[in-house]
């Protein structure tokens, strides 16, 4: 489902269906963690081994990427991988891999867990199961300190946007024109520097980006803001292998204490993404 979407902090590009982008859906029942604390659950094999396998795919910032002239992997998912290990007794390992290969890696056992950006869906679920811990959808994109007043998508009704062209934000604009009665001027740029370009000069007012990348971008430029409500929202969850559900368990208790002393929400808003944030810890809750 997910296709990189790679930022520079002068280069940002939206791809089509991001990792974390969800469809609309029913969410299926929420399964809370299990008793006992995070250490007594990890399985006897990997507390043998003392190391925590993880995978994921850089090329999404901020969640996964490389420091700036590095091949070290920092962000959002690199450091609750790191935190949920610590909290097992566990040495992190993180591995980069292919984003299509993360599942079945699990499945080969070639690591534990995957963490990176992944929607949890029904399709995905019928393979691994995820413990869910961040929420995510499109949010409107303004220039900093919102000079048109905008608080939601009715305000763009009448306005000249930019969206990205075959973006899930492109749907969610399309949607919202229909049920416009002074349409909306749409402009479909190619990628979403050259769509800020517009905003920049004034051509238009207002974009939609995944909600976490437009966090990120406000920050590092200074020039835009991101309004606080997401549309089609859904989970994102650590994948973990179907067989693995002693380990899913304690990865879920060890998160649900992240939760807990706070940790969870300082890793959050050290990468700007604290909006973003669950307020508890559950089990394959994504949509159907």
């Amino acid at each position: 489902m997910r296709n990189h979407l790679v930022i520079a902090l002068v280069a940002v590009s939206l791809i089509g269906a991001g990792c974390g982008r969800s469809t609309s859906g029913t969410a299926a029942p929420s399964a809370p963690p299990p008793n006992g604390t995070s250490t007594e659950l990890v399985p006897e094999a990997i507390r043998a081994s003392g190391v925590l396998r993880v995978a994921t795919a850089e090329g999404y910032p901020p969640m996964e990427m490389y420091k700036p002239g590095t091949q070290e992997l920092t962000g959002v998912d690199i450091d609750l991988a790191k935190a949920i290990g610590k909290r097992l007794g566990l040495t992190t390992q993180v591995t980069n891999a292919a984003f299509d290969g993360l599942i079945p890696g699990l499945q080969a056992g070639r690591w534990d867990l995957a963490v990176s950006s992944m929607s949890d869906t029904e399709q995905r679920r019928n393979a691994v199961d995820f413990v869910d811990y961040f929420q995510a959808g499109g949010s409107i994109l303004v220039k900093k300190g919102n000079p048109e007043g905008i608080k939601g998508l009715d305000d763009l009704c009448g306005r000249k946007v930019v969206l990205a062209k075959g973006s899930s934000n492109l749907d969610i604009g399309l949607r919202q024109n229909d049920k416009c009665d002074k349409k909306m001027e749409i402009l479909q740029s190619e990628d979403a520097p050259t769509g800020l370009l517009t905003m920049d000069s004034g051509r238009t007012v207002a974009t939609i980006v995944d909600s976490p990348v437009g966090h990120m971008y406000a920050k590092e430029t200074g020039k835009y803001e991101v309004l606080a409500e997401q549309y089609d929202a859904g989970p994102w969850g650590i994948a973990i292998d179907k067989k693995n559900t002693g380990l899913r368990d304690a990865v879920a208790k060890a998160l649900q204490e992240l939760m807990d002393d706070g940790e969870y929400q300082k890793i959050l808003d050290g990468y700007g993404v604290g909006a973003n944030a669950v307020p508890k810890v559950t089990i394959n809750t994504g949509v159907s």
